[in-house]
């Protein structure tokens, strides 16, 4: 642990700090608890209202009480699905909610949702309790989980909303967005500006309509006649979103968006895609011929794991691809994403 001007530590509370994580018995990253703990005593010493500690206290016990749910299921895929608290049971986007839960869970996949009523009952009944993850929010007219996450206890419960929607986001590896209020839109739109800047590694994300329905067209059309027009988006970014009324595309554009890549890492300044598969030669060379236009400098290359991948031990089995990405186009990582999961060596 080091002193900063953001942590204006002494030593001996340094060395305090570090005799108590000893003691502790915490081993593993005790740096960055370390840096925790260092960070509570210099926010003591910036002497803060007592609203802004409460805050920062109520949020790192949400936090952990979140981790802690989801830590038993790191290796399980799971899908967050947004929608509606008030959507009814004999609604259409009801059932279609439910139906899309199933399919994914049917594939082993694990659903999130804001386990409250509407649409997160629905997706959670479609799951069932052993496929059901809930992060909810305490609000007045919302004062408990819904039956089938609270039937298993497998919900956390926040009062932020800012740490409920990273725990929905955090640890999901694609997501449904049913019709909604200013909530689900909130959310859908959260989504969308993290992939669009990079901040978040590239998932698939599905807009979910009932049968014939015309909610997310409307938005479709928004964006190509008011968003891009105002140049205020660029022309390809709502490329990366499927607009359905079908359930069974719907689970096909999560679950295959990760038929052949696995992952992603940056390395300095070159970007590394792990694959479950080696692209052949000529598979190689049409990559490059379709993507030259994304990268800063080069060309895309195979390549076992670079040297810190090995000293992490991190995906070392899988193949890889590396290449130097012009850090301005990050956000159509998803256009390489797609065409890799498209060729021919990729599995079935």
């Amino acid at each position: 642990m080091t002193e900063s001007s953001n942590n204006p530590v002494s030593g001996a509370v340094t060395e305090a700090l570090r005799a108590v994580i000893e003691e502790a018995g915490i081993a593993q990253h005790a740096d960055l608890v370390a840096r925790i703990l260092a960070t509570g005593i210099g926010m003591g010493l910036d002497t803060p209202g007592r609203l802004d500690l409460k805050i920062t206290s109520a949020a790192l016990t949400e936090m952990r009480a979140a981790f802690r749910l989801f830590a038993p299921y790191a290796g399980v895929p799971k899908v967050t699905i947004f929608g509606s608290a008030r959507t009814l049971p004999d609604d259409a986007l009801y059932r279609q909610a439910s139906d899309v839960a199933a399919a994914l869970a049917a594939n082993g996949w694990m659903v999130v949702t804001g386990a409250g009523p509407g649409i997160m009952q629905a997706a959670a009944e479609g799951a069932g309790p052993d496929h059901s993850l809930g992060v909810s929010i305490r609000l007045p007219f919302e004062e408990r989980p819904n039956a089938i996450v609270e039937a298993n206890a497998r919900n956390v419960a926040m009062k932020y909303f800012f740490t409920r929607k990273l725990m929905l986001v955090k640890e999901s590896s694609g997501f449904v967005c049913v019709p909604g209020g200013f909530g689900t839109l909130d959310e859908m739109f959260e989504l969308l500006t993290l992939q669009q800047t990079g901040k978040a590694e590239p998932t698939p994300i599905v807009l979910l309509d009932a049968p014939g329905g015309t909610f997310w067209e409307g938005l479709r059309r928004f964006v190509d006649e008011q968003l891009i027009p105002a140049g205020v988006i660029s022309p390809g970014d709502f490329d990366r979103v499927l607009v359905t009324d079908s359930v069974e595309a719907a689970a096909a554009e999560i679950t295959g968006f990760w038929r052949n890549y696995d992952s992603l890492r940056w390395v300095g300044g070159r970007l590394v895609l792990r694959l479950r598969a080696e692209p052949t030669d000529g598979e190689l060379e049409a990559l490059n011929r379709e993507f030259e236009g994304l990268l800063a400098a080069g060309r895309i290359e195979r390549t076992g794991p670079l040297r810190v991948e090995r000293e992490d031990g991190d995906r070392v089995e899988l193949p890889r691809l590396v290449m130097r990405l012009n850090q301005f186009r990050v956000g159509e990582l998803h256009r390489l994403i797609r065409a890799v999961n498209a060729l021919g060596s990729a599995p079935a």
